[in-house]
């Protein structure tokens, strides 16, 4: 390596430990009272950006973007590693939250919304509450449901039992469905036909009419799949999908 490489590759080191913001940690149980979601709210260990602002709470709750907290953090000198790979962050109302300690039970998922039958669960639709006890079929983690389509009408309120709920199918069999395949700069697609259904995630047969061989795609959404790294790479996405009460 040239001397002036190795003075580059310094200098960028020294910047970015000169750069480098106040580390701080994420709230087991952010809370919210007068609308404004703030830095502090958030974080442990804010400090003097304790007070910025991050965004409104126009009702009892409110789900972040984890990625756009992370870079309001950044702008105010604060670093959030998110070494958990939380993707959604749900502020509550510390009003809301103290009257469910008052009542004391569980803690259960509700549907923020009334849903029709084929309406797909987003991470904004499940709130958190407390029941005397858990429903058969309350799921523990809201990942389990995100993406699921209801079966019939659903009331907002009513608890959240994955027997209410089923995979929101994207490929139908007989679909045409384009799959897609990256990997290190390459970037190659084919047009087949779905031999099988599936979801958001799911591994589906995509027939490839020139080879006329099947191969297995995960579904990415309506009449899209991808193959390759691309398919590993989607899945990890898919984890958490909210990362606290």
């Amino acid at each position: 390596m040239t001397r002036a490489l190795i003075l580059t590759a310094a200098l960028a080191l020294v910047a970015g430990q000169a750069f480098a913001g106040q580390a701080v940690s994420l709230r087991t149980d952010p809370l919210d009272d007068d609308g404004v979601v703030t830095l502090g709210e958030l974080f442990e260990g804010a400090g003097a950006a304790a007070k910025t602002p991050v965004a409104g709470k126009p009702g009892a709750s409110v789900t972040l973007d984890a990625f756009a907290v992370q870079g309001a953090a950044r702008r105010a000198g604060l670093d959030w590693a998110n070494a958990e790979g939380y993707r959604r962050i749900v502020v509550r109302s510390g009003a809301t939250a103290q009257s469910s300690a008052a009542k004391g039970g569980v803690d259960v998922l509700t549907y923020a919304r009334n849903f029709n039958a084929g309406d797909v669960v987003q991470p904004q639709d499940l709130v958190w509450g407390k029941a005397v006890s858990a429903r058969a079929g309350a799921p523990a983690d809201p990942a389990a449901v995100i993406g699921m389509a209801a079966r019939r009408p659903l009331r907002a309120g009513a608890l959240v039992s994955t027997r209410d709920l089923a995979a929101a199918l994207v490929i139908k069999a007989g679909d045409t469905v384009t799959v897609a395949y990256e990997n290190g700069g390459i970037s190659l697609s084919l047009i087949g036909k779905a031999t099988a259904q599936g979801g958001v995630g799911d591994t589906v047969s995509i027939l490839n009419p020139a080879s006329k061989k099947v191969i297995q795609a995960v579904a990415t959404g309506p009449g899209q799949a991808v193959v390759g790294p691309a398919a590993d790479d989607f899945r990890a996405q898919r984890a958490p999908q909210y990362a606290l009460r």
